[in-house]
């Protein structure tokens, strides 16, 4: 027999899925983004500087910017580039079936609650979409011991430890075939 627990939780997991969205950022998402920014849990990517934001509602060929929802209330950020197009060469020389995520959940409180695991998921979704995408990769901070166990978990696996910016980043990735698994 199953604990109320137990049920709360397959329930709360199946709602959570079915009421996160990820829909286009625009310009006018920016001061909810550079808030954002101010959350200690919120890592700042070192390389980009203080004007970040600035290309949001801009199209980029290269680029995809969305803003998580829950039941249209914004939660969190999710950015998909493909590094081989981008022009700042932060994640270097890749190939063109590659792509990187950028993801955050905004407010301390919507942590631990299911919806980055969901949001990474469709993020996923729309990066394998592609058929010619065949990995994606990310970079969390050496330090954040949950943000890489949370990769971890979702099949990602470490590639190397180098520096982004002035901190130490690791760069996780996941294959095609491990996401189909």
């Amino acid at each position: 027999m199953e604990t109320a627990a137990l049920v709360a939780l397959r329930h709360m997991e199946v709602n959570v899925k079915r009421r996160l969205r990820l829909r286009p950022a625009a310009a006018t998402d920016r001061p909810l983004l550079e808030h954002w920014d101010t959350q200690s849990h919120v890592f700042a990517t070192p390389s980009a500087g203080g004007n970040r934001h600035a290309e949001l509602g801009h199209h980029a060929e290269w680029r995809r910017q969305f803003i998580a929802e829950r039941d249209g209330y914004p939660i969190g950020f999710v950015q998909i580039i493909a590094p081989a197009r981008e022009q700042s060469a932060y994640w270097g020389e890749l190939a063109p079936g590659v792509r990187a995520i950028d993801l955050w959940i905004g407010e301390p409180e919507e942590l631990g609650k299911g919806y980055g695991t969901t949001t990474i998921q469709l993020a996923l979704a729309l990066c394998f979409a592609d058929p010619e995408v065949f990995a994606v990769q990310i970079a969390v901070l050496a330090d954040n011991r949950r943000v890489r166990h949370f990769y971890e978990r979702l099949g990602f696996r470490f590639i190397e430890q180098r520096g982004l910016g002035n901190v130490t980043g690791c760069i996780y990735r996941l294959e095609r075939r491990d996401w189909q698994a």
